[in-house]
C-alpha cells in the first residue's frame, strides 16, 4: 500500500519544516455579508475556551451588532507582523485575505503577511470571498458583472490546512440587505438574486474540487483505485474523424450536468502516419478538449483487439466514472470476426458506466448538440387563468415557507444553526415554536434553545412501551408562524397518523405554518446507492428528492473532517464510550471527505436547478440540448432500484420525461418485487410500465419496441452479469441492444462495490 512507501529526503525535510509552521484555515463565502467574519470569531472563541492564546487583527468597520459583541472578548491589535511576531500568539484572526496594503507597507499584500506569520509558527484563521480568487474573478465578472478590489493567486486555497465554506442562500442574503443588518450598502450587481445564486454556486463547486483533491490523495495513501463514488469523471474516447468533436462536446455536456470533469483520449497505432485530414481533426479535438476545461492524451495502440483492455485500464487509472464513445457500425459478423470494443469493455469494466452516443447525423441530420431554448416572456401574459390554476395559485400562497439545513454527517451543527435562526426570528417578534428538536445531549445545542417555546410531544404506546413523537395536531392548534422540526428523514412510530416526518412537514406547510428543518445528505433518496458505495452502509430512512426541491431555501452547514472528528473526540457528538467505534466506522476520514464532497456538489446542482428555473441562460452548467426522454430497462434483480434512481437523477438533470420498463418472460412475475419497484419509480416522479415477451431471447426486442413507442432518446440498462453460459442463459440481451439501439444513446450502468474509506 502507498502509505508504507519510504519517504524521499526532500519529503522528509518538507515534513520536518511543516512541524515549525503555523496552521492556515480559510473561511470561504460567496459574498460579503455571508457570515465569514462571524464564523471566524466563533472559531476564535472556541480556541480561547481551549486555552489557546488568540489575537484579533484587521477587523474592518462597520460590522453588525452581533459581530461586534463576538469580537469584545478578544485582544485586538493592528496588523503589524513584526509586532505580532514579537508578541508571538498561538493564533491570529485576520479578516479579508484579499487585501492590498498601502504603498510603502512592509508587505504588498495581506496574503504575504499571513504567510510570514505562518512561517513564524503562528496559526492564522482568515476569510475570503470566492470572486477574490484569480480565475474565479473573471468567471464571476462574466456571469454577474461583480469585480473585486483585489485578488489572491488561484492556488491560495491549496496553501491552507483547512478550507471551510460558509454557505448562505440568496433569500437569506436579500433579507439581510433589506433589514440593513450588514451595516453598509451592497454593490448593486451583488444585490440581485440571480447573481447571488451564481456566486454561491461558484463557491460550492470550488470547495468541492478542493475536497475531491484531498479525497484522491487519501485514496492513494490507502492504495485504493477506481472511482470514489463522490464525484463524476467522464472519459471521452475519440477518433480523428469529423464526429470526434461531437463526442467531446457530449462528454463535456454530461460532465457539466453531473458536476464533474472530462478527459479525452485517442488510441493510435505507433507505426501509422496520420493523413492531413486526421492531423486537422486531431488539432481541433485537442483544442476543444482544452477549451471545455478537460485534458487530451494520445496513447499508442499496437493492436486494435487490445483496445478494450487498454481503455479499461486507462479508465481505472484516471478514476473515471463513465466512458463516452460512439456506437459501432460493425455488423454482427464483423463484431464476431474483429471483436466488439463495447462488449470487450463490458467484460472488463469495474464500477465504470459505458455511454454509447447515437450518430444522429445519420438518422436525423443532427450534428450540433447544444441548443439554447428561448422563452417568450410575453407569452401567456394575457391568457385567462383557469379555475384549477387559480386554486393551485391560492394554495401556493397559503402554503408555509420551507427552510432546510443540510449537512454531510451528524454533528456538523445543523440543529444548532436552526435554533440560532429561530432565536433571531423570535427577537424580531416572529411567533416561532419548537415542534421537535433532538439535542442528543449536546450542551451547546441545549443552550441555544433559550426562550424558544416548546410544543409538548405526543405519547404513543407501542408493544407496552411509551414512545414520543412530534404532536402535529397540537402544533396546528397552536398555529405559530414558524415551527422547528429536526431530522426530516425520521420514520414515525407505528400508530402515528403519517409514516414519515417529512409527511408531517408537508401537512404543517399545507396548514399555512412555515417550517425550518434539518437533514443529512445521506438521506436523499436518489443518492442512496452513492452513499452505500462510499460508506458500505445502506441508509434505510430516505427523503424523496422532490421534498428537497420544494424547499424555498436550502443551506449547507459545512464542517471539515478534521473539525468534525475533533468534536467527536471531545464528546460533543456522541457518548464518549461510542467515540472510537464511530471514528473507525462511519466517521472515518475517507468517509467524511467523500460525504462532504457529495454534499457540496449536490447543493451546487440544487442552486443551478433553481437558477435555471429563474433564467435558463444563467445556468452555469450550460444550455440543455434536444428534448430528452429517458427510458430505463430493468430486470427483477438486486440492482433494479439503483437503475431507477440513476434514471431519475439523469432525467432530473435534463428536465426530461422518464420511464421505467420491465419485460416479463416465461415464468410468472414476482408481484411484490414489481410493486416495490413501481412505488419507487412513482415516488421519484417516473412512469412504470410492464410488457411480456414469449422467451428471454425476445426481451431485447420487446424492450426496444417499448422504447421506440415512448420516443426514447436515451436507453439505460444494467451491466450484464458474468459471461459464457450466464450470457447465453440471459439471451444475450445487452449485445442485442447494442445492435438494435444505435439510433439512440445507450447508457450501460456498471455494477457498484462499496468503497469504505478507512
Amino acid at each position: 500500500m502507498a502509505s508504507f512507501r519510504k519517504k524521499t529526503p526532500e519529503e522528509l525535510l518538507l515534513s520536518i519544516a511543516k512541524l515549525h509552521q503555523g496552521r492556515l484555515k480559510i473561511l470561504v463565502g460567496s459574498v460579503s455579508g455571508s457570515g465569514k467574519t462571524y464564523h471566524m470569531l466563533r472559531e476564535g472563541l472556541q480556541l480561547k475556551q481551549e486555552g489557546i492564546d488568540v489575537v484579533l487583527c484587521a477587523l474592518p468597520m462597520p460590522q453588525s451588532e452581533e459581530t461586534i459583541a463576538l469580537a469584545a472578548p478578544f485582544e485586538q491589535a493592528a496588523l503589524n507582523v513584526e509586532t505580532l511576531a514579537a508578541r508571538n500568539p498561538e493564533a491570529v484572526l485576520i479578516d479579508g485575505l484579499a487585501y492590498l496594503n498601502e504603498h510603502g507597507a512592509g508587505f504588498r499584500t495581506r496574503l504575504e503577511e499571513v504567510l510570514f506569520l505562518i512561517g513564524r509558527g503562528i496559526s492564522v484563521v482568515t476569510t475570503i470571498n470566492v470572486y477574490e480568487l484569480e480565475g474565479i474573478d473573471e468567471e464571476a465578472f462574466r456571469w454577474t458583472g461583480v469585480r473585486p478590489l483585489a485578488t489572491v493567486p488561484a492556488n491560495t486555497l491549496e496553501l491552507a490546512d483547512e478550507v471551510r465554506l460558509i454557505d448562505v442562500s440568496p433569500e437569506t442574503m436579500l433579507q439581510r440587505f433589506e433589514e440593513g443588518r450588514l451595516k453598509g450598502r451592497p454593490e448593486p450587481a451583488i444585490a440581485q438574486r440571480g447573481n447571488l445564486a451564481v456566486l454561491r454556486e461558484l463557491a460550492l463547486r470550488l470547495v468541492a474540487e478542493g475536497v475531491n483533491e484531498s479525497l484522491e490523495k487519501h485514496r492513494e495513501e490507502l492504495g485504493l483505485s477506481g472511482p470514489s463514488g463522490a464525484s463524476e469523471r467522464i472519459l471521452v474516447t475519440a477518433q480523428y474523424h469529423w464526429n470526434g468533436s461531437l463526442y467531446v462536446r457530449r462528454g463535456e455536456q454530461i460532465a457539466r450536468r453531473l458536476g464533474g470533469d472530462v478527459v479525452v483520449v485517442s488510441f493510435m497505432s505507433p507505426h501509422r502516419k496520420l493523413t492531413k485530414d486526421e492531423q486537422a481533426f486531431k488539432a481541433s479535438i485537442k483544442k476543444l478538449a482544452i477549451k471545455v476545461g478537460g485534458s487530451f492524451e494520445e496513447l499508442p495502440l499496437p493492436n486494435r483487439r487490445g483496445l478494450s483492455a487498454e481503455l479499461a485500464s486507462y479508465a481505472e487509472e484516471q478514476h473515471v466514472t463513465r466512458i463516452v464513445m460512439g456506437h459501432s457500425k460493425q455488423s454482427r459478423w464483423q463484431q464476431f470476426k474483429q471483436g466488439s470494443v463495447a462488449l470487450g469493455l463490458l467484460r472488463r469494466l469495474k464500477q465504470v458506466d459505458l455511454f454509447l452516443m447515437a450518430d444522429r447525423a445519420e438518422h436525423e441530420g443532427e450534428r450540433i448538440l447544444p441548443v439554447k431554448h428561448r422563452r417568450d416572456a410575453a407569452k401567456g401574459l394575457f391568457r385567462r387563468v383557469s379555475p384549477d390554476q387559480r386554486e393551485q395559485q391560492a394554495k401556493s400562497i397559503r402554503r408555509g415557507h420551507f427552510h432546510l439545513f443540510i449537512g454531510a454527517a451528524p454533528g456538523v451543527g445543523k440543529t444548532y444553526r436552526m435554533l440560532a435562526e429561530a432565536n433571531l426570528l423570535l427577537q424580531k417578534g416572529v411567533d416561532v415554536v419548537i415542534g421537535l428538536v433532538e439535542t442528543h445531549g449536546r450542551e451547546e445545542t441545549k443552550r441555544q434553545i433559550g426562550e424558544l417555546p416548546v410544543v409538548p410531544r405526543q405519547v404513543i404506546s407501542y408493544l407496552g412501551t411509551k414512545l414520543e413523537e412530534m404532536d402535529v395536531e397540537a402544533i396546528i392548534r397552536r398555529n405559530p408562524d414558524v415551527v422547528l422540526v429536526d431530522e426530516l428523514a425520521h420514520t414515525n412510530m407505528p400508530g402515528s397518523v403519517r409514516k414519515k416526518r417529512y409527511e408531517d412537514v408537508i401537512h404543517l406547510m399545507d396548514s399555512g405554518i412555515s417550517v425550518i428543518s434539518t437533514m443529512n445528505v445521506q438521506h436523499i433518496e436518489s443518492l442512496n446507492d452513492a452513499i452505500e458505495q462510499i460508506t458500505g452502509i445502506r441508509v434505510r430512512e430516505t427523503v424523496p428528492d422532490a421534498i428537497i426541491r420544494s424547499a424555498n431555501q436550502v443551506e449547507l452547514i459545512d464542517v471539515t473532517p478534521q473539525m468534525l472528528q475533533q468534536r467527536m473526540r471531545e464528546g460533543k457528538i456522541y457518548d464518549p464510550n461510542k467515540v472510537e467505534q464511530a471514528l473507525s466506522a462511519f466517521f472515518t476520514t475517507g468517509n467524511l471527505i467523500a460525504l462532504r464532497e457529495l454534499a457540496l456538489r449536490e447543493l451546487a446542482d440544487d442552486v443551478d436547478e433553481r437558477l435555471e428555473s429563474w433564467d435558463r441562460n444563467q445556468s452555469l452548467r450550460g444550455p440543455l440540448r434536444r428534448k430528452e426522454v429517458i427510458f430505463v430497462g430493468i430486470e427483477l434483480q438486486e440492482d433494479a432500484e439503483r437503475l431507477i434512481r440513476r434514471g431519475f437523477r439523469i432525467a432530473n438533470r435534463l428536465k426530461a420525461q422518464w420511464h421505467v420498463h420491465h419485460v416479463q418472460s416465461g415464468h410468472s412475475a414476482d408481484a411484490d418485487s414489481i410493486n416495490k419497484l413501481k412505488h419507487l419509480t412513482e415516488r421519484l416522479g417516473g412512469l412504470f410500465e410492464l410488457s411480456h415477451a414469449e422467451s428471454r431471447g425476445d426481451i431485447a426486442g420487446t424492450l426496444l419496441t417499448a422504447a421506440k413507442r415512448a420516443k426514447a432518446t436515451q436507453l439505460i440498462v444494467g451491466q450484464p452479469r458474468g459471461s459464457g453460459w450466464q450470457a447465453r442463459r440471459t439471451g444475450f440481451i445487452v449485445p442485442k441492444l447494442l445492435q438494435g439501439a444505435r439510433h439512440m444513446d445507450l447508457l450501460i450502468v456498471a455494477r457498484r462495490m462499496a468503497a469504505c474509506y478507512h
